[in-house]
């Protein structure tokens, strides 16, 4: 494709799944990828160190209007790291931040959307950011919803679930993929093999099937027990918690789940997530 491809995600919906997946598909190694090294493969969009090289300036120099506007100079920056295409994970919406894309078109080659039903980011979403169910659902509806900068990491600027997931839909179709994490869980071969196919791969069936194998939950959780993982939040013990789908039936109380139905029940009854009245 040329440029950039996005893996784009609102957080905790199966980004780090998806890039774990990539990782071992190219690799094509004999043990799983380790998945401390995802950074190696794949960008993370934000990280401080992409606005610093690009000008020599220290990052606590910028104002948020000079980090808008510095933005596409790092996109480029990232599309210039490889000679065909170049992943990179992102987890803002497709909107602007100044009046400056937060993805910029010119740099683009294509996006794999990845979504999960928000009852369930909802529960994993508050663990990673060490907020009660009740804070988590407040940051899942709200409009101007934004993760929050860190030492390393720029604002991720995400807005509702809703308005994250329709951003992204907006994309030229044929430029974009869109996955499931139900899908990825349940019909693993048909959801990664379509990635493959999109991305204009062909693997052998062994080599899909060991891809997925390889970066199962349960091997990148193995790997978090025994040797940590870069990415881990230091609000919660592990980043990879559960990896199952429908969680939230035995977690969220009615309320809970009225309160993000009432906000996303367009959104989530288009892509099936709209649950049956209890």
């Amino acid at each position: 494709m040329g440029g950039i491809i996005w893996l784009a995600s609102y957080p905790k919906s199966g980004n780090t799944w998806v890039r774990t997946f990539l990782h071992n598909l190219l690799l094509d190694a004999d043990r799983p990828a380790n998945i401390n090294e995802l950074t190696h493969f794949t960008i993370g969009d934000g990280n401080k160190i992409w606005f610093e090289n690009v000008t020599g300036k220290p990052y606590s120099s910028f104002s948020e209007e000079e980090i808008a506007t510095l933005r596409p100079r790092v996109h480029q920056a990232y599309s210039r790291t490889r000679p065909d295409s170049v992943f990179v994970k992102t987890h803002h919406w497709l909107g602007k931040s100044h009046d400056i894309p937060l993805i910029t078109p010119e740099y683009t080659a294509g996006a794999v959307y990845i979504l999960r039903n928000p009852l369930d980011v909802v529960i994993s979403l508050s663990s990673h950011y060490g907020l009660s169910l009740d804070d988590g659902i407040t940051m899942l509806i709200d409009p101007a919803g934004h993760s929050a900068e860190t030492d390393r990491k720029t604002i991720d600027y995400l807005g509702s679930w809703s308005s994250h997931v329709s951003s992204w839909q907006n994309m030229d179709k044929s430029g974009l993929n869109v996955m499931r994490y139900e899908d990825m869980l349940y019909k693993p071969e048909k959801t990664f093999g379509g990635l493959a196919k999109f991305l204009g791969l062909k693997p052998p069936k062994a080599r899909l099937k060991k891809a997925i194998k390889f970066s199962s939950f349960a091997a990148s959780r193995q790997q978090e027990e025994s040797g940590g993982f870069n990415e881990q939040s230091d609000k919660t013990e592990r980043f990879f918690r559960v990896g199952k789908a429908g969680q939230w039936k035995t977690v969220l109380s009615q309320d809970q789940v009225d309160r993000i139905v009432g906000t996303h029940g367009d959104v989530m009854e288009q892509f099936g997530y709209l649950p049956a009245k209890r």
